[in-house]
């Protein structure tokens, strides 16, 4: 498969579009330590593909912490927002992409379950935000992921078909709702989602190792 179809690439951020899950994982166990309480092994599953503000109610119900979602969200956001700025990379060949889809006249957008400041703090520090003509949280939606509306909002309001439309995920949460919105989804490996790199092979249209892969030898990209 070529780009020529194709109308609009939609990222997924944290573990697809940056190298940042690590920091979450990080975050949950300080967090969670602070009131008593070892983070589960099966707590990144549980919350996959959930809203900002949806991961907070589930904290709240699971570990019946006596914080309002709003506290929650400021914690976790002072917590996270200098390691955006600083310490969370691009994937490697992200930035080629995103400039060859510039170059082509291709549209991009970004579907997270991340909070918009967070989004704001890596966009801006690592200079690609120019690069997306949409950003869009599952805040602003029904549903989080893996409901299609996130994607489904990000293809109307960058005036693309779904059938146009290519999604990069790293989880099956977020494969499912590119699939539900019927789009074409790629699996990008994470070393944080290795675990279910066999379940991603089935859920989406290509897999691939990072965003280098994409390119072939006269530089066009292809799947």
């Amino acid at each position: 498969m070529t780009l020529e179809k194709i109308k609009a690439l939609i990222f997924d951020l944290d573990g697809t579009l940056v190298d940042s899950m690590w920091m979450w994982k990080a975050i949950d166990i300080e967090f969670l330590g602070r009131y008593g309480y070892d983070c589960p092994d099966d707590l990144q599953r549980m919350i996959e593909g959930m809203s900002f503000t949806e991961t907070a109610a589930y904290f709240i119900r699971r570990f019946r912490l006596p914080l309002s979602m709003d506290e929650i969200k400021a914690a976790w956001t002072e917590m996270s927002i200098d390691k955006y700025r600083n310490e969370v990379p691009v994937k490697p060949g992200a930035i080629r992409l995103l400039e060859y889809a510039r170059d082509h006249g291709i549209l991009c957008g970004i579907a997270t379950s991340n909070g918009s400041d967070m989004v704001e703090a890596v966009l801006t520090s690592r200079n690609i935000k120019p690069y997306f003509q949409v950003v869009t949280t599952a805040c602003e939606v029904k549903e989080g992921k893996p409901s299609p509306d996130i994607y489904l909002k990000v293809a109307a309001d960058l005036g693309a078909d779904p059938k146009e439309c290519l999604v990069f995920e790293d989880v099956p949460a977020g494969a499912l709702a590119g699939k539900r919105a019927g789009m074409t989804v790629c699996g990008v490996a994470d070393q944080a989602a290795e675990h279910l790199r066999g379940e991603m092979a089935e859920l989406t249209d290509y897999f691939i190792e990072d965003f280098r892969q994409l390119f072939d030898e006269a530089g066009e990209v292809r799947l």
